[in-house]
């Protein structure tokens, strides 16, 4: 039977692949730290207890040689999250996510660990802005929006010649990686860490761009989780979703399913090694749609709050191209309806605290929203 670590695995997406891992037979070991911030000083209630749990950090020589005994497969998943969270605990992202992906593979590499492949977990956030298409100009590559028109609600992008307002397309692994923030660029790191000793070492790693994801176990009351656990938040306590500018900007909502799914896609195909792969749906929704619909499903009647305001290093569009995934195989099962749905049946039993407003005026304090 196959032996399969993955690191940091007690988490939201970590711990729905360890229940599919499981569930294909495979013999699981996690190692996790167990963050506060995420588990709130208690361990999971839905730890697999077919899985094998080392608590213990990413970051530490002991705890990894220990995890890695007679591993086949890695999945590195752990990670600190969070992209406002990230601009002023910088040592601290780069530290987890950077500097702890290379605790990883020096120790693979320095003492010779035989695994058969690694994937690693990486994110849409890498790209910045998504791709975009001028009706007369082309494809281009915008960087961040200059703030003097962001201080003047202009939103949207321009083209940079005709200053026509440029359409988003589907975002391919072709494009240039802009990151602008500091988790997306310990995320590229993580990547590019992984993809480039991979190769070196003939050691087959594949690397998952996973965009929005969404579903059960995504803490509901962690302020720097993703937005449809911080809506959830809002919403269970009876305060609107803030929504920063004017709503209608769009990201690619996966639900954590299907993200399961490609990872075990990609683990059994060879035609997944060396490569970078964006796993989304390929469909961009606007926050506001989003929001208005997590309001719907929880039965509640006001509307989400538009303050009209942003914060540094927010996009405007991005959502996948998956022709690389699909040629694999990949199809994503769950609608946005569908998976919201299951979300909310979830939430509704689940505890919430809303720190969201205080989390936006440590934003607000170090001058990340404007």
């Amino acid at each position: 039977m196959d032996r399969v670590l993955v690191t940091g695995g007690a988490g939201f997406i970590g711990s729905h692949l360890v229940d599919r891992l499981v569930e294909e037979g495979y013999n699981v070991r996690v190692l996790d730290n167990f963050d506060p911030q995420v588990h709130h000083g208690t361990k999971p209630s839905y730890l697999n207890k077919h899985a094998e749990y080392q608590e213990g950090d990413i970051r530490d020589e002991a705890a990894l040689k220990k995890a890695l005994g007679g591993i086949d497969y890695i999945y590195h998943f752990a990670a600190k999250v969070g992209v406002g969270q990230s601009m002023y605990e910088i040592k601290d992202y780069v530290s987890v996510n950077t500097f702890g992906t290379a605790v990883l593979w020096d120790h693979i590499v320095n003492q010779k660990v035989r695994v058969k492949k690694i994937v690693v977990a990486s994110s849409m956030s890498i790209y910045g802005e998504g791709a975009y298409r001028c009706v007369s100009c082309g494809d281009q590559t915008p960087h961040l929006r200059a703030e003097e028109s962001l201080k003047q609600k202009q939103w949207d992008l321009e083209c940079p010649s005709c200053r026509k307002r440029l359409d988003n397309i589907p975002t391919a692994e072709t494009k240039k990686l802009l990151a602008t923030s500091i988790y997306a660029i310990s995320k590229k790191d993580q990547e590019e860490i992984s993809l480039i000793l991979g190769r070196s070492y003939a050691l087959p790693t594949v690397a998952l761009r996973f965009f929005n994801v969404y579903g059960k176990r995504q803490s509901l009351s962690n302020p720097y989780t993703g937005a449809c656990a911080i809506f959830s938040s809002r919403i269970k306590n009876d305060n609107p979703p803030l929504i920063y500018e004017d709503g209608l900007q769009t990201r690619d909502f996966i639900d954590v399913r299907d993200i399961v799914e490609a990872n075990l896609l990609v683990l059994k195909d060879r035609r997944a090694d060396y490569r970078a792969l964006n796993v989304g749906t390929g469909i961009p929704n606007s926050i506001h749609e989003v929001a208005e619909t997590l309001i719907r499903l929880y039965g509640k009647t006001f509307k989400p709050e538009i303050v009209h305001r942003f914060r540094a290093g927010d996009i405007r569009h991005c959502y996948a191209d998956v022709t690389r995934l699909k040629e694999l195989g990949f199809k994503p099962r769950y609608s946005l309806e569908s998976g919201l749905r299951d979300l909310v049946a979830w939430g509704k039993t689940e505890e919430a605290v809303d720190t969201v407003a205080e989390a936006d005026k440590t934003l607000e304090k170090y001058r990340l929203k404007i």
